[in-house]
């Protein structure tokens, strides 16, 4: 699991010895924006509101800064071991943008929650014909 900003910035060096990465995207999230997901309630709304942030970026994958370290830490995993399977775990894996930015940086698998797989398979689905 890759669930800190760190282990994105070594990628490489995990590579050596990892066959996969799945990045947590709910802890990645969480140590990224340096938000707690129990204390969110009370202030994103208003972020959102304001225009501080677009979305709630535990619903939707922030993709200038989050996915910017996955896409660092496909890249640099991969540079180290070219056949890395590379996917995410946690919500996101059932949200459709957040399934097409998946798609766009290489990645092989998202995994969800049983509710949203209908949603992922179709959004992977629509990934796909997009390019």
């Amino acid at each position: 699991m890759i669930e800190v900003p760190r282990a994105t910035l070594i990628a490489d060096q995990i590579a050596e010895n990892a066959e996969f990465f799945s990045f947590g995207t709910n802890d990645l999230t969480q140590m990224t924006f340096g938000f707690s997901r129990d204390d969110i309630a009370s202030f994103v709304p208003e972020y959102i509101e304001k225009k501080i942030i677009e979305k709630d970026p535990f619903q939707v994958l922030d993709q200038e800064g989050v996915g910017q370290l996955i896409k660092l830490g496909v890249e640099k995993g991969r540079s180290t071991r070219s056949d890395l399977k590379v996917g995410i775990c946690g919500e996101h894996g059932g949200e459709p943008s957040s399934i097409e930015f998946c798609y766009r940086v290489g990645m092989n698998y998202v995994s969800c929650s049983p509710f949203r797989v209908p949603i992922a398979r179709l959004a992977a689905a629509q990934a796909a014909l997009k390019s």
